[in-house]
């Protein structure tokens, strides 16, 4: 008889010829327990998901709930469902007054490929400004304007008309142009090795993308959510983006997420054609009511207020020579090593005893810090003397 393990590789698709072959039997707060009971430290949020931890009783509760009146009804945007209306809702509220349309999406790739098009439909324009080493997804499109050669290089042709800029570099905002239907920007590029860009670059790019009808669409995928120590990561730079990507931590740990932008422009996609995008699954009612749910224990709890004194804990334990550099702003960080090869080691280690973190897709030499909100510094210490017992035995 197969074990499980062996009918995952055989079964399952594989993404890598190296995957981790963790089994967990159930996840509780920061915790993930194996089939032993073993307890394992989440530090990544399951890659920026688990923003409230695993299991959280009221988003949990809102799911049932929202089980025993009904799933999946009909395709997005026919039916009025109560918890697509109220999720938009709460969501518009709490966003600057042109972010009021709210398309749903089952994922932030997803949520990227909707912008795209819809900023080519509504400006007219066919150019996309796009960033060296930005990530926002793995489907073409997304793909197409994400900034790393490696990965993208089997699967072209991509789409034509996108231009690579540097990130927080002023000059090539000299790129964005009257033939530039948008710029697609991480608020906080996450997959670069986490790169917080400074406030007079962002407005600058704000004011150029205005200056030119270039539509600003800021992915926050990673970055929303109470992560950064703002509810959205915009508000850090006192600017407001013309279109507001969202997913990962948006769900509760439920697949979901959003493209948001005004009513105006959101309206292009309703003719000429009309059903200019269309899905099936988006805004399912479970998910908007986890979502709803999240969102709610976020503000209810207060869990950004200690998101700053947090990320002093970590930046204060994770002291070594062989440790380059911390980046990163709140709670998403990124700790870069010499190597790849050293910052895999330790990162084994690390997982060998019982703490979860991982590299940056285009960073491979630094290691993924971005535990769930609700971490208390207690957890933060212990979890900070394992990757410190790591980095002494690996140098």
């Amino acid at each position: 008889m197969p074990t499980l393990r062996q009918l995952f590789l055989a079964n399952n698709a594989q993404t890598t010829n190296f995957p981790l072959l963790l089994e967990f039997e159930r996840a509780e707060g920061i915790y993930m327990y194996d089939k032993q009971g073993r307890a394992y430290v989440d530090l990544i949020s399951g890659i920026g998901v688990s923003n409230l931890g695993h299991s959280n009783p009221y988003v949990v509760k809102a799911i049932k709930e929202q089980l025993d009146k009904y799933m999946h009804l009909m395709v997005y945007g026919e039916y009025v469902q109560t918890p697509q209306v109220r999720f938009a809702e709460k969501l518009v509220s709490l966003l600057p007054q042109n972010l009021q349309s709210v398309y749903f999406t089952n994922s932030g790739t997803e949520a990227a490929e909707g912008a795209l098009k819809l900023a080519k439909r509504f400006t007219g324009r066919q150019q996309v400004v796009a960033f060296h080493n930005s990530y926002h997804g793995s489907t073409h499109g997304a793909l197409s304007v994400m900034g790393n050669e490696e990965f993208k290089q089997a699967y072209r042709p991509l789409l034509p008309g996108v231009r690579f800029i540097h990130f927080n570099n002023m000059d090539d905002l000299e790129f964005i142009n009257d033939e530039t239907a948008c710029v697609i920007i991480e608020t906080v590029q996450g997959e670069a090795g986490v790169r917080v860009p400074d406030a007079g670059y962002m407005q600058a790019l704000r004011k150029h993308c205005s200056d030119t009808g270039a539509l600003l669409v800021m992915d926050e995928i990673q970055a929303a959510f109470g992560r950064t120590g703002r509810l959205f990561a915009f508000e850090h730079f006192n600017i407001v983006p013309d279109m507001l990507l969202l997913a990962k931590a948006m769900g509760g740990g439920m697949p979901a997420g959003a493209f948001i932008t005004s009513n105006v422009i959101m309206s292009a996609l309703k003719e000429n054609p009309i059903l200019g995008h269309i899905t099936t699954f988006v805004g399912h009612p479970v998910c908007c009511a986890a979502g709803l749910a999240a969102i709610e224990v976020l503000l209810n709890e207060d869990l950004m207020a200690a998101i700053a004194e947090k990320e002093i804990i970590f930046r204060k334990c994770l002291v070594h020579p062989a440790i380059k550099e911390i980046r990163g702003i709140g709670l998403i960080l990124a700790i870069e090593f010499e190597s790849f090869e050293l910052n895999k080691k330790i990162i084994d280690r690390c997982i060998a005893n019982g703490v979860i973190t991982d590299w940056f897709l285009h960073c491979s030499n630094a290691m993924r810090i971005a535990p769930p909100l609700i971490i208390t510094p207690g957890e933060i210490k212990k979890a900070c003397d394992v990757i410190m017992e790591a980095v002494e035995h690996c140098c």
